[in-house]
């Protein structure tokens, strides 16, 4: 029997854009919000000034620095849906960040540079996204600068990331000499209109009869023979797209585009109405959840603290899973078995909010709180549940922390638990001596934790080398793990959630822990729930 649900929740589309840094997302993300209404200036990055600052890049270091460290939920409607776009970290530093954000979001879009093609944090995002069976649409960047061969770049794709390729656009051009695209699964012809105004929609393309049509003769005569040869060596060579190959995760529609241009925006919104999933059905520990069953469920997946910094407020993104949410509702938040009552549940564009008063399946809603939520918390409407597959990972970078000002040692641990929390960054207090070690996965995270417990927290710290080399969690039966923490006291440290840390020297020490105790898992991943 179909839900009353159900239309409604076929209407929804959640989805994150990945890619390496510089390859253009923050851009693509501002156009996407353009042509969906949502704003009325996208935040051109070579603007001045207040203009400057792109609309998901909201951290005072990110505006500073240019580039994402933070995870940005956009929500906006478009041609009859509402679409929830996480917006993640480019840079590989806060690619933790990114991971959680992936189990939030039923598809993605792959942004290239077509001029770098398939670059590493591509890669790895992508792995994550396979893992999880996320279909993926690639869109190619930048097609208005130098850049390679259309067809090296899809050999590039199907073989680096094992994945059929199928254009659903063929570009007229590169650099200088790109004048748009064919639009394949249309017959549309779609010009690019040089020194458009960049704030403004571009027109719609020009639908023709086909690849032979005489239109296109006229319209683009130094270039009808090439693109005319492209598009039957497409049809010749890539496979014709299949939704359910799609769907399934084998393969990937490719469009073409100038981001920064506003072209080929549009084409890219089209295919996600048209192709892309609604809200998948999400596995707990007991079941699996179908987005229209009538019960409201669903998880916490990231917090973030001090969005608007004349509030010290903290706020955890979740992901409904089911049912039709209300603001008010009392739910049962199962870590704790207390049931909350959801006052003033939030929606987003980046940092700027508006109270939530309903939400369905596939949306995220923010709930404000002070300290009370964790990632990987759930929430239902009565059953105790417990989402899988959020992530935590061992950090790959640790290091001591202290106060400049020892009498604020206290204020620094609140700080660090609060920061570990949100998922910031590994935090463990050692069971022999006074020192905090902080893990993370990159440099640059240090400093961006000194920047915001000092700015955010009025905590100046300095951290400092250690003598650790990673952190591994203690997994196994009690007795077992106890003996494990006796003979181990020095290398023994807790994380925020009380959890048992292995803290290694080198990668012998290592070894020789996993050899001396065969009954013990030391683990580099573990699930938030």
């Amino acid at each position: 029997m179909t839900s009353t649900l159900t239309p409604i929740v076929e209407k929804r589309r959640t989805f994150a854009i990945i890619s390496h840094p510089d390859a253009g997302k923050t851009t693509l993300t501002e156009k996407l919000l353009l042509f969906g209404g949502a704003i009325n200036l996208a935040g051109a990055v070579k603007a001045k000034g207040e203009r400057r600052r792109a609309t998901s890049d909201w951290m005072k270091v990110e505006q500073e620095r240019g580039i994402s460290v933070a995870s940005s939920v956009m929500t906006f409607d478009y041609k009859g849906c509402t679409f929830n776009l996480l917006d993640t970290t480019g840079h590989e530093d806060f690619s933790e960040d990114t991971y959680r954000v992936l189990t939030a979001v039923d598809s993605a879009v792959m942004v290239i540079d077509c001029a770098k093609g398939i670059e590493e944090q591509t890669k790895k995002l992508f792995e994550v996204c396979r893992l999880r069976d996320i279909p993926i649409v690639t869109f190619i960047n930048k097609l208005d600068r130098e850049g390679q061969d259309p067809f090296a770049l899809l050999e590039e794709i199907e073989k680096t990331l094992a994945l059929d390729v199928t254009p659903a656009v063929w570009p007229i051009g590169i650099g200088r000499d790109f004048k748009g695209c064919f639009d394949l699964l249309h017959d549309r012809l779609n010009l690019m209109e040089k020194n458009a105004d960049k704030a403004a929609l571009p027109k719609e393309g020009k639908t023709i009869n086909g690849i032979d049509d005489k239109t296109l003769d006229a319209e683009l005569p130094d270039h009808v023979d090439a693109l005319r040869e492209g598009v039957e060596m497409v049809r010749a060579l890539c496979p014709e797209f299949e939704r359910t190959s799609y769907l399934e995760g084998h393969m990937t529609p490719v469009f073409f585009g100038s981001a920064v241009n506003n072209f080929g925006v549009r084409e890219l919104l089209d295919a996600l109405v048209e192709f892309a999933p609604c809200p998948r059905p999400q596995e707990t520990v007991s079941r699996q959840i179908k987005p229209d069953e009538e019960k409201v469920s669903g998880f916490v997946f990231k917090i973030q603290a001090n969005m608007d910094p004349k509030h010290r407020d903290r706020i955890a993104f979740m992901r409904l899973c089911s049912g039709h949410f209300k603001r008010g509702m009392k739910l049962l938040h199962s870590r704790s078995q207390k049931q909350m009552i959801l006052h003033n549940p939030v929606m987003f564009l980046a940092q700027d909010r508006e109270l939530a008063e309903d939400a369905y399946a596939g949306d995220i809603i923010g709930v404000p709180n002070h300290g009370g939520l964790r990632i990987g918390d759930s929430f239902t409407e009565g059953e105790s549940l417990q989402f899988k597959g959020i992530p935590c990972f061992a950090p790959e970078l640790l290091k001591k922390v202290r106060p400049k000002d020892p009498l604020k040692a206290k204020h620094l641990a609140k700080a660090l638990e609060q920061i570990a929390e949100e998922g910031g960054a590994s935090v463990f207090k050692p069971v022999q001596g006074a020192d905090w070690i902080v893990g993370v996965v990159g440099a640059l995270q240090f400093e961006v934790l000194a920047d915001r417990i000092r700015t955010e927290y009025d905590i100046p710290v300095i951290f400092e080398p250690t003598t650790y080399f990673t952190a591994r969690w203690v997994k196994g039966e009690l007795a077992d793990v106890k003996n494990f923490e006796d003979k181990n006291l020095s290398s023994i440290a807790h994380d925020h959630d009380g959890a048992v840390v292995f803290l290694t020297r080198n990668a012998w020490h290592l070894n020789k822990a996993e050899e001396d105790f065969p009954k013990i898992k030391l683990m580099k991943t573990r699930e938030q729930y």
